[in-house]
């Protein structure tokens, strides 16, 4: 056997001696590991663009977010509207309906005009139940009308005719 290759004990101690690391050593190598998936010190740049991009973006929509919630002017506000859209806006108005515990802020609240749905309407009107459960009993009512109104010509022909064998003029 050739000297070389051959070791002694002393110099296989010192070779693990040397081996021997800290952890800081371990974090400095970690960039060895790091750019392999993209996120070494050369990628740094990289993602510092990214994450200013990303916080710009984000900055952007939650003002644009902001000002869709407390818009003086509304959004989309060069697009003009129709007649109609802003006559029915009081209907897209956010209500802040208060919290059912409290029966004087219900009272305001009522007061105040209500809500859509409520028995008292949005403007303070009474509500006259036309929603969609009286809906199937408008065409029953629609009867009860025409069949009143049969029977009420029919009754004023009748008295009427009475009257002209009388010897009554009536128009």
């Amino acid at each position: 056997m050739s000297e070389d290759k051959v070791r002694t004990v002393r110099e296989f101690l010192r070779e693990k001696k040397r081996e021997k690391r800290t952890m800081m050593d371990n974090f400095r190598d970690s960039d060895k590991y790091l750019s392999k998936v993209g996120l070494g010190k050369k990628d740094r740049l990289f993602w510092k663009q990214v994450g200013k991009a990303l916080l710009c973006t984000y900055a952007v929509f939650g003002a644009a977010w902001l000002w869709n919630e407390t818009s003086p002017l509304g959004w989309w506000t060069l697009k003009p509207r129709p007649k109609e859209e802003w006559e029915m806006a009081h209907l897209y108005e956010r209500i802040k309906y208060p919290y059912p515990g409290d029966e004087e802020a219900m009272k305001e609240f009522i007061a105040s005009g209500g809500a859509i749905g409520t028995a008292i309407g949005p403007k303070g009107i009474m509500d006259d139940g036309n929603d969609s459960e009286n809906f199937p009993k408008k065409p029953q009512s629609k009867k009860f009308e025409q069949e009143s109104q049969k029977l009420w010509f029919r009754m004023r022909n009748e008295v009427i005719s009475e009257l002209r064998e009388k010897g009554f003029d009536v128009e």
